[in-house]
């Protein structure tokens, strides 16, 4: 038997409610499969947390959580706490200190999933976008100076090492010929004359060793347009962090709304622990009152499954993602039912069962 550590990080608002229905679905795969086992351990960061004890985590949380083999996040966020506090002092800490460079995130119109673009068909809204993950326009650089007066200036600086940039845009196009489909690289290189410039640059360097991996690059806001005009152009995408930040959120809503977005922040050496997440925000208008859409969790535990080796695992949970979605019974109010968070979960561990089954 082999057991997998799970640091889990419930949150804010909704994230505990939806994390549990992720480590729900992930339980009843560790019953299918006896030889599969997972130790939760839990950890009460948060924005809560920062309000009791003026920190968003432990100031040793780092060294708690070095030694997990994943970390299974919520949602940060909540009224009171300014969102760069509870953003900085947890989430991207976590990313950064773990050196996980490598965000992924499918964009993937999955079978009964409301896309409300006309005359698409499912198979054309499907991109795998692949995001610098620590450094670029959110790397933290910058200043502020002369703070209150009226010569106030402010600098937020993008950083781009040669070292991240090529790691990141390798990494992408590794998985375009592993998958073999296309790579598009995002940027704005007609107007960041810098930072973009070079990425571009460092795209077509790499891109000599990948003959084989066919390539195009667009500008963002021509990408955005063409997300939502001709969507079956990308597939593999690789871009900055910003960029991919706001394009991802388009995606969502290009496929199935943001309550079926899940994101991966990988450490591709496995030097550290690799951490999922829904990355919907942790909306504290409707926590605690079972109406939250726990799919993104659901999405982001066959990431985890996926990453430990379990692929064949994780691509059932999106049969059973897919199945619930067809069947439209059990659903919660954002994509128009009137089921629980945790009745939706109950059907999604139900239909993994009889799939298992079936697949056995």
């Amino acid at each position: 038997m082999t057991i997998y550590k799970i640091a889990v990080i419930p949150g804010d608002g909704i994230g505990p409610e939806v994390l549990q229905e992720g480590i729900k679905v992930l339980n009843r795969m560790a019953e299918l499969d006896h030889s599969l086992q997972f130790e939760y351990t839990y950890f009460p960061w948060g924005c809560e947390y920062y309000a009791k004890h003026g920190v968003m985590m432990d100031e040793d949380g780092i060294e708690q959580l070095k030694n997990f083999d994943a970390i299974y996040l919520g949602a940060v966020g909540y009224p009171g706490v300014p969102d760069h506090i509870s953003l900085w002092d947890l989430l991207l800490k976590i990313r950064k200190s773990f050196d996980q460079y490598i965000n992924i995130r499918p964009i993937q119109l999955l079978k009964g999933a409301y896309c409300p673009l006309k005359d698409v068909k499912r198979e054309e809204v499907n991109m795998l976008f692949i995001r610098e993950n620590s450094e670029g326009e959110y790397a933290g650089a910058g200043d502020w100076l002369y703070k209150g007066q009226e010569n106030e200036v402010v600098l937020q600086t993008g950083v781009f090492s040669r070292k991240g940039t090529e790691r990141v845009i390798r990494y992408a196009f590794e998985t375009a010929r592993r998958e073999g489909k296309s790579l598009t690289s995002i940027s704005k290189g007609n107007a960041l004359n810098y930072s973009m410039v070079f990425w571009d640059q460092i795209f077509a360097e790499v891109s000599k060793e990948y003959p084989d991996v066919k390539t195009v690059s667009y500008l963002v806001d021509a990408a955005a347009m063409l997300m939502i005009t001709d969507p079956k152009r990308f597939e593999v995408v690789v871009t900055s962090n910003l960029f991919v930040d706001i394009l991802t959120d388009l995606g969502a809503a290009l496929a199935g709304g943001i309550g079926l977005a899940a994101g991966a922040n990988i450490n591709p050496e496995r030097t550290f622990p690799s951490m999922f997440e829904p990355i919907h925000g942790s909306a504290p208008d409707i926590a605690g009152k079972g109406l939250a859409n726990p799919l993104a969790a659901i999405w982001s535990a066959s990431q985890l499954l996926d990453f430990l080796g379990y692929e064949q695992y994780g691509k059932l949970v999106l049969s059973a993602i897919e199945e619930l979605l067809v069947e439209g019974k059990v659903l919660t109010p954002d994509m128009k039912g009137t089921a629980t968070t945790s009745e939706v979960g109950d059907r999604i561990a139900e239909l993994l069962q009889s799939l298992a089954i079936v697949k056995g």
